[in-house]
């Protein structure tokens, strides 16, 4: 069963990419969106097999892939309770984007070539998490990103597509290095790269060092934190965080992909998986939990400015993993996992209905031109709301159990780091709630602002111009928004196929927490997702159930403080965004420039890069390899026919003085070698 479920995307992938030209759009549709949703039948059967029937671990054998010197890396699947929750996770996202695709691609002409995209992506994820060595998981690790590049830039004529596709590319290989590294100090280590048999051997090299540059080193310490650039990476982790926002160039679906459910859980997953690992390393730990907590402030400040309604959710996305992170920093895996499988069903749900936006509005993403649409396009409306509810942490949805539960996690670590996480994430929570109904004010309430976007111009000019056969004019066009938009122009509910899925979404947004929270987080089932110290589990687990009270409610505090704030901004009083912008200039550009990290990388690291590169082509390539090497030598050539052409007269006396000339020059070499000789 767990060998259908996971090479079936293959299957249908090779099937839609090589023969879509020949079977044609929908049978390419049929087959990848049918594999899907059988794959995930699968997935949720594996589940429930672990959650009802309490079923054990087990690994499937398939092939024997590597064998040289002490290395043997054999291709096996392992499953266990960790697994089937990400296999539930990644097949049920992805089978649901691939039926939301049925409608949003419907006109794009690579739909076939789309949906196969999409099929291998899910593939390599399911690889990855199905993994039981450190070098298959690499495998998954890096079809993800392969995938990501060709989804992210499938648009391929658009040109900030391609250069989203290539930063996205270029800052995973960064963070791809980093676990390359970790994987081979594991190896020289372990001496193996099967993960069980790496957990095992874990606590006899507790306490082990190193000398690096004079240096005594933690050996776990270094491992553990060459893994974690690669979770960085993946997971869009301060520092490597950058390509995550321009992602968003590629098609809607593939944004709901890759940030609800699949690449960017990547980190969080593997740090779980190796979870006895960082346990030995106190360092480690408090690592990824700073990094973890600054990610979180660092991107819900930044989704306070964004205008691109996919942008805000995207950086949501980055904030919230970083939740995941300090979590998993404090010890609490189940609650980074609940995080993890709560989060993927309401962010898919926010960004497929902000694709019905967006699709409802002619491809505008500027929430600047929206406004007033829940008359328009009530069940979005209604659905989006049901996944900010649930993102916010509002009572009983999934969200509200599974962030409380990082929280209680954090506060009850008692560690400084996780201190300084349990605060910051508490901000964060206000900040959350703010920005997301930000977004929910800005699109469905208030004027409608759709005359102030080009893209409706054009859209309200050619409906015009169909029913009433006369184009618009300059005037009417620039005229007053609220009665151009009105008038000109009427946003339409999406259709069915695209809506189905944001119900089933919207369903898991309001019930996941409720139905599956003692499995993740309940003193039972907590030990599920542990592979540490049990006493220290048990203690943090108890801990978590009697912090303060004021701790238990912060989170709900900061839920209706950030939605009195964004009512108060956005809908009593819409001019007041504006005038605090103008009263602090430089907080403003310092946000919307996000904290000047794409600058800073460009000077630091790009620009010297390309001025390295122009470097090496002029005066390397061109004016020393060409002008000695092969330039060089054709001018000599050149010039040597040259002046042979000049001896090509066709008269017989100059051919006999050419001859006088070589025989006079012969006898004068060979003179003084026949006087020396007698």
């Amino acid at each position: 069963m767990i060998q259908l479920l996971v090479f079936l995307p293959l299957l249908t992938a090779l099937v839609a990419g090589l023969g879509g030209r020949i079977i044609g759009h929908v049978p390419s549709k049929i087959v990848t969106t049918g594999g899907l949703f059988v794959s995930a039948a699968l997935a949720w059967v594996i589940f429930a097999q672990f959650w009802l029937d309490g079923a054990a671990g087990y690994e499937v054998p398939l092939l024997s892939w590597i064998q040289s010197g002490d290395l043997d890396v054999r291709w096996a699947l392992k499953v266990d309770t960790l697994t089937a929750v990400m296999l539930v996770v990644v097949t049920s996202v992805s089978a649901l984007v691939h039926l939301y695709s049925w409608g949003y691609m419907e006109e794009d002409p690579d739909q076939s070539r789309f949906f196969a995209y999409l099929s291998l992506f899910t593939f390599a994820m399911l690889m990855l998490v199905t993994a039981d060595n450190l070098v298959q998981m690499f495998f998954g690790w890096e079809g993800v990103g392969l995938a990501s590049y060709l989804l992210i830039g499938f648009w391929y004529k658009k040109p900030s597509a391609n250069a989203a596709a290539i930063k996205a590319f270029v800052v995973n290989r960064v963070g791809d290095f980093g676990f390359s590294l970790g994987i081979f100090a594991t190896f020289m280590v372990f001496g193996t790269v099967s993960i069980d048999a790496i957990l095992a051997a874990v606590p006899g090299q507790a306490g082990a060092s190193f000398s690096f540059l004079g240096m005594r080193m933690d050996v776990m310490t270094a491992i553990c934190l060459l893994l974690f650039v690669g979770a960085m990476g993946k997971s869009a982790q301060l520092g490597l965080h950058t390509w995550l926002p321009d992602a968003m160039e590629g098609p809607t679906p593939v944004s709901a992909l890759i940030h609800a459910a699949t690449m960017v859980t990547a980190g969080v997953f593997m740090i779980c998986r190796l979870s006895p690992m960082f346990e030995a390393s106190v360092t480690a730990q408090t690592v990824v939990t700073y990094v973890g907590a600054a990610t979180a402030l660092f991107a819900a400040s930044v989704a306070l400015v964004q205008t691109d309604i996919k942008r805000v959710i995207a950086y949501s996305t980055c904030s919230q993993l970083g939740y995941m992170f300090f979590a998993a920093g404090s010890g609490a895996y189940g609650a980074a996992m609940f995080h993890l499988f709560t989060h993927a069903f309401f962010k898919a749900l926010l960004f497929l209905g902000a694709g019905s936006v967006i699709h409802a509005m002619h491809h505008e993403q500027d929430m600047r031109f929206y406004g007033a649409l829940r008359k328009h396009i009530p069940i979005t409306f209604a659905l989006m709301t049901v996944g900010t509810l649930a993102l916010t942490g509002f009572y009983f949805t999934a969200g509200y159990y599974s962030k409380d539960a990082i929280l209680e996690a954090a506060f009850a670590n008692g560690s400084s780091a996780s201190q300084f996480a349990f605060f910051v994430g508490a901000f964060v929570a206000l900040l959350t709630s703010f920005y997301s109904w930000r977004l929910v004010f800005l699109t469905f309430y208030g004027a409608p602002r759709w005359a102030g976007s080009e893209h409706i111009q054009h859209a309200m000019h050619h409906d015009h111009h169909d029913t009433e056969g006369t184009t618009d004019s300059d005037e009417h066009a620039h005229g007053n928004p609220a009665a151009t938009g009105t008038a000109g122009y009427h946003p339409h509910e999406s259709p069915w196929s695209m809506l189905l899925p944001l119900f089933l979404l919207g369903a898991g947004a309001l019930g996941a927490g409720y139905v599956w929270h003692h499995q993740f987080v309940g003193a039972e089932h907590g030990a599920d997702f542990w592979r540490g110290s049990l006493a220290f589990r048990a203690e943090l687990m108890e801990a978590m159930h009697h912090v303060p009270s004021w701790v238990v409610h912060a989170p709900a505090v900061a839920f209706f403080l950030g939605l009195g704030a964004a009512w108060y901004a956005y809908l009593k009083a819409p001019e007041l965004p504006g005038r605090i912008a103008a009263a602090v200039p430089a907080l403003y550009r310092f946000l919307t420039h996000k904290w000047y990290f794409d600058e800073l990388y460009d000077a630091v690291f790009v620009r010297p890069a390309f001025a390295i590169g122009r470097f090496l082509w002029v005066r390397g390539d061109q004016r020393t390899i060409d002008r000695f090497g092969p330039d060089g030598a054709a001018t000599l050539v050149a010039g040597g026919a040259s002046l042979a052409r000049r001896f090509q007269s066709g008269y017989v006396y100059s051919y006999a003085l050419v001859m006088l000339i070589g025989l006079a020059a012969a006898a004068a070499w060979f003179m003084p070698f026949g006087t020396a000789g007698r």
